[in-house]
């Protein structure tokens, strides 16, 4: 294993293919919703949390097991740029990454904290994260993030190689702090999502016909997993993951087809 200064590492690690059990659908997304970009659960609900990404409406929804909408949160003040993945702190609150950068052009990005959705009223004014990135990364493009000890841990999104950031979770301007390189097996391996464990033991990264399982990590130095490569069985268009519980995930793909715009299951272990 290498090390390089604060600014750089390399990351070496295992990777194990494995074939777990079938992807299952738990139900299909209402057709409205074409272009659902993620989804997250907070420990206070059994409510699935989603959002379309850019062009879309600026609206949190929440829906059931059945693939209904239960709620629509407005967030005002703020447009829908380009969200792209969500999570949640323990305390029941989601954040709204706002950071896709398919152009290169952005010089600014967006993390959107809404209170408590389950009780939050239907129209709300986020607590907005902004940030920069150095003009090195600049035209760098995120799709994946989660929350872990008051820090946003972002994922870009590349065929090879993921640059990984890290964003004080602090309202107002902040910075984009480099952490380190994850170069993952084999090509095309864009991560699209997102999202650590409750137990903050398993992180997950979310590819359109896999997801790679990180454990036995280091905060903010990733250079000691253990990574297991997990082969879904089936491709599409999937943008979203997070843990429904420590041994099983929920994952969503946009609709480009009848078979695909669902909500689905699997279990790792």
């Amino acid at each position: 294993m290498h090390h390089f200064s604060t600014y750089l590492f390399s990351l070496l690690f295992l990777f194990i293919s494995c074939s777990a059990s079938k992807i299952n659908i738990v139900s299909s997304l209402p057709k409205n919703l074409k272009e659902i970009s993620a989804i997250e659960i907070t420990d206070s609900s059994n409510t699935l949390w989603m959002i379309e990404d850019s062009n879309n409406k600026n609206i949190l929804y929440g829906l059931n097991l059945k693939g209904e909408i239960i709620k629509q949160i407005t967030l005002s003040d703020i447009k829908n740029n380009d969200w792209e993945d969500l999570t949640s702190d323990p305390q029941g609150n989601i954040y709204i990454g706002d950071f896709g950068n398919n152009s290169g052009k952005r010089k600014k990005f967006f993390i959107h904290k809404i209170i408590s959705p389950q009780v939050s009223p239907l129209k709300t004014t986020p607590i907005t994260t902004s940030f920069k990135f150095s003009k090195k990364y600049i035209k760098k493009d995120f799709e994946a993030f989660f929350v872990w000890n008051n820090n946003f841990y972002l994922f870009s999104k590349e065929n090879k190689t993921t640059t990984i950031f890290k964003v004080p979770n602090l309202p107002g301007n902040q910075k984009a702090q480099f952490i380190g390189r994850l170069n993952l097996k084999g090509k095309r391996n864009p991560i699209t999502s997102a999202d650590i464990s409750d137990d903050k033991k398993t992180i997950i990264l979310l590819n359109h016909n896999k997801f790679w399982s990180l454990t036995n990590f280091n905060e903010g130095d990733f250079s000691n997993s253990f990574i297991q490569e997990i082969d879904l069985g089936h491709s599409s268009q999937k943008e979203g993951i997070c843990f429904k519980n420590k041994n099983t995930v929920y994952i969503t793909d946009e609709k480009t087809n009848t078979s695909t715009g669902n909500i689905y299951e699997f279990k790792i272990f």
